[in-house]
């Protein structure tokens, strides 16, 4: 059997732990196990362990993705630079349209694994005060007082949780039309019309 061929039978661990995660947000994690992702990859279950040690490590590679992804990303939109409150709310609207950035799927599945599993409950704690102490800085950056910030930071948080839990069924054109209200519901202030065209040249239709 040659390289090629081993490989392809082998599948790479990127596409093992993306069936995962998949499984992991239509069925949940007892539902996350080696044999069912061999047949549904249509890979060998031999592959899966040239990858990970053992189904425990495929379930560590399954958080550390959700962490680096959902949370490293929410932080980094809710940094990055912007001239205006608003310019840097619509940063952080990136996430909720941008699969790569946020995956409200896995987040919501996350959630309902750490209600039966007490260690990624901590580590679901430490997630949700990193997004909290980075959308407050967020607030604070641009002059808010800390109890403003801290409150607005819990709105914006807090609506966004609820609207993934409860799976809004809300299409893409009305959920981007509604968006400049959202900013000036959560900051207080009108955007621009400047700030909502960057921001809707980003997400075209």
């Amino acid at each position: 059997m040659n390289i090629e061929t081993t490989s392809r039978l082998r599948g790479s661990a990127d596409v093992w732990l993306d069936a995962a995660l998949d499984l992991l947000s239509g069925a949940g994690v007892e539902a996350v196990k080696v044999m069912p992702l061999a047949r549904r990859l249509g890979l060998s279950r031999t592959g899966f362990y040239w990858h990970f040690r053992d189904r425990e490590a495929l379930l560590e590679a399954m958080i550390t993705r959700w962490e680096d992804r959902n949370t490293g990303n929410l932080v980094a939109r809710a940094g990055a630079y912007a001239e205006t409150v608003c310019e840097a709310m619509f940063n952080l609207f990136d996430c909720w349209l941008d699969k790569t950035l946020f995956d409200a799927g896995l987040d919501l599945a996350i959630r309902n694994w750490a209600r039966t599993d007490a260690a990624l409950q901590v580590r679901l704690d430490r997630a949700d005060a990193r997004r909290m102490d980075a959308v407050r800085a967020m607030f604070l950056r641009f002059g808010y007082p800390a109890a403003e910030a801290e409150v607005r930071t819990m709105t914006v948080i807090y609506t966004q949780i609820g609207y993934f839990s409860m799976q809004i069924d809300e299409d893409r054109a009305r959920r981007l039309s509604r968006m400049p209200a959202y900013v000036e519901v959560f900051t207080g202030r009108a955007p621009s019309g400047r700030d909502i065209d960057r921001f809707l040249a980003r997400h075209p239709l």
